[in-house]
């Protein structure tokens, strides 16, 4: 690593912001050097995924992918804010991951700090991606890796709640209907909608959605239209639309309030799907509306397989043929499955829903999504959601009005 890149990779690991979509709840996981236990024939691999131990499934598809490139699999898994930090610590060392799977708004972090190699440099073959997916890996002109799945947020909705308030879910369609429903639903003593709003990348995640469909851009914080997403969710709390409880909620303490049968909407993602089986109750998904009707883009969650930077280049074919294995048609469909995702690719999407119709909304929405970092906005992210999260926190506990709000953030990002 040359000496410019070397500065460059100091000053961002310095500011860097670990952005985390926590689609699932992770406990930290093991640590240890990338390659001190390396030679020609060992490749370390680090993951975001500590729920899975030796046994699983996932691990497995690691070692298999190993045998089938000739080497064997070192795999350290890390907590997903935690692994940012390591990989950034462990390129200062020249000592980085061979294969490094992180969360996809890190991926323009590490690759602006030099960590990561191109696709052109590695040869990995994206072609398959879908290109939206594909996008929240790519800044300058430049791909850094594929993605390995996707989630996204969508609107659960509860049946039997709906039909007690006498909601027909075909009349939802934007945000005036939605809210519609929400008012019959209050009136027959049952709640409307939950979602999270907590003070963090959730908060920000969550947002997205409502931000994007009302034709707001990132670049823009304070537009008429942002203004207008954030006075909707202001306006349903004040209403009693939706729960106080939605400032502190987390994605996982919303779908707790959602489970308990008296909601009929829950904005929440795919990672639920399990748990929305175990409710007790019939449901329903339908994608987030827009403001003036149709789907809302929704961001991406879900992470991406990348090749760091390595000092021996010799290294770089093996590598590939390593993140070519986890990511074939086969192999991301059955991780897909194991970690909730929608597949990047339409191929193996278009066999999901084959083998569970449950998921064909899931995977329009993912169609429909946006990555957090696309526009070429990178590292700019990180900052600009952060002043997101504190607008829509500082509006819903009636500090400011929406408009002041997204003003001040507007000012803090320039």
């Amino acid at each position: 690593m040359n000496r410019s890149a070397r500065r460059r990779l100091t000053a961002v690991a310095l500011t860097v912001v670990a952005v985390t979509t926590s689609a699932t709840a992770c406990s930290s996981g093991g640590s240890g050097s990338a390659n001190e236990a390396a030679d020609s024939g060992t490749y370390t691999v680090w993951d975001p995924y500590p729920q899975f131990d030796k046994g699983s499934a996932w691990a497995k598809l690691l070692d298999d992918c190993g045998t089938e490139a000739g080497v064997k699999i070192k795999r350290t898994a890390f907590d997903t804010s935690d692994l940012t930090n390591k990989a950034l610590l462990a390129a200062q060392q020249d000592n980085s991951a061979d294969v490094l799977i992180v969360d996809n708004p890190v991926v323009s972090t590490l690759a602006e700090a030099g960590l990561l190699t191109t696709t052109d440099e590695n040869k990995l073959d994206t072609s398959k991606a879908d290109p939206n997916l594909l996008a929240a890996g790519q800044t300058d002109g430049k791909t850094y890796g594929t993605p390995i799945g996707a989630n996204t947020l969508a609107l659960y909705y509860n049946k039997e709640v709906l039909k007690k308030a006498g909601v027909d879910i075909a009349s939802v369609t934007d945000w005036k209907s939605l809210t519609a429903a929400l008012e019959k639903v209050k009136k027959a003593g049952k709640k409307g909608i939950t979602f999270s709003a907590i003070g963090t990348e959730e908060g920000s995640f969550q947002f997205l959605p409502w931000f994007w469909g009302s034709g707001a851009q990132l670049t823009d914080l304070d537009s008429t239209g942002a203004v207008s997403a954030l006075s909707l969710w202001s306006d349903w709390l004040k209403k009693g639309y939706a729960p106080n409880s939605v400032i502190n909620n987390t994605q996982t303490t919303s779908w707790q309030e959602f489970a308990s049968g008296d909601y009929a909407f829950s904005e929440n993602g795919t990672w639920q799907l399990a748990n929305a089986e175990k409710a007790g109750f019939d449901y329903g998904v339908i994608p987030v509306p827009a403001a003036s009707g149709g789907s809302a883009a929704a961001p991406t969650g879900g992470e991406f397989v990348t090749i760091p930077v390595q000092g021996e280049a010799d290294r770089y074919a093996t590598s590939q043929k390593l993140v070519s294995c986890l990511t074939s048609g086969q192999n991301l469909l059955d991780t897909d499955t194991t970690l909730s995702y929608v597949a990047p690719t339409g191929e193996v999407q278009d066999k999901q829903v084959a083998a569970d119709a449950k998921l064909k909304p899931w995977v329009e929405a993912v169609k429909a999504a946006r990555g957090r970092t696309s526009d070429d906005l990178g590292t700019k992210y990180p900052k600009i959601s952060e002043q997101m999260w504190k607008a829509v926190q500082s509006a819903l506990s009636g500090a400011q009005s929406p408009k002041d709000a997204l003003t001040a953030a507007q000012s803090a990002v320039k």
